[in-house]
């Protein structure tokens, strides 16, 4: 994999503060001249092929999921009690038109990432066995998708959130449903957005926002009214790089 030609900077532990405008961040490169992901990736028989028989490939180096090539940062972040195990679902929709990635708007008044674009999922619970139990388990909680929908058909490498979380990719094919019964607490809305636009590179933009302490460099994906940031996209360009290979 060539990885990308951004420079990284400051620290990984520069976290955005409460009411940080992700969009209001300069654009610093689009990487509109990267290889694309070839047609037959997008389909959900090839895309399952590759996942579950993936060619050597290299997760790419953010400042969040920088672990990949420093794993003993998750070993000593866990022995200081600063990792917390989570999951999300990368839900994948069997559309007639092609596949679709269903997204979640989390509510204004949360904690952590309140606002911003997730995949549904979140941290594991002791009864949870596996991060599919996880992300299937959230993914029911936070918009009622039938677990029964779900085929599960890889998963991404953990990524290692600036807010503590080491989080698991699960991607599954859905059977889209009529309707989604959102958990009104933590999520104000659901909606779609096509996988070809999410894995045309002409659509990823890199951010590099730099304060006195350090800095931080993301991807973001706008799409139409919605501003696609942060870990999200981070997971979404690792989906990219293992499909174009």
């Amino acid at each position: 994999m060539s990885k990308t030609s951004t420079p990284e900077v400051g620290a990984i532990n520069v976290a955005a503060p409460p009411g940080f405008d992700a969009q209001a961040i300069p654009i610093h490169e689009v990487c509109a001249d990267q290889k694309k992901v070839a047609p037959e990736f997008l389909e959900p028989q090839a895309l399952k092929a590759r996942l579950q028989s993936p060619p050597q490939w290299e997760p790419e180096i953010t400042d969040e999921n920088r672990h990949v090539i420093a794993a003993d940062i998750i070993a000593r972040r866990q022995a200081a009690g600063k990792v917390t195990r989570a999951a999300v679902l990368i839900p994948l929709l069997l559309k007639e038109g092609g596949l679709s990635v269903l997204l979640t708007q989390r509510t204004n008044h949360l904690r952590d990432h309140a606002g911003q674009i997730s995949f549904p999922g979140g941290r594991m619970d002791p009864e949870d066995q596996s991060p599919n139990d996880t992300a299937l388990r959230e993914s029911h909680e936070e918009i009622g998708l039938n677990p029964s929908r779900v085929e599960i058909i890889g998963h991404l490498p953990e990524y290692l959130t600036v807010s503590g979380y080491s989080v698991t990719p699960v991607v599954g094919l859905v059977q889209p449903q009529a309707e989604y019964v959102l958990d009104e607490f933590e999520v104000a809305d659901v909606f779609e957005v096509p996988l070809q636009f999410l894995l045309d590179p002409a659509n990823h933009q890199v951010r590099l926002w730099e304060t006195e302490q350090g800095g931080r460099r993301f991807y973001s994906m706008p799409y139409e009214n919605r501003f696609i940031w942060g870990a999200t996209a981070g997971m979404l360009r690792n989906l990219y790089h293992l499909l174009k290979v």
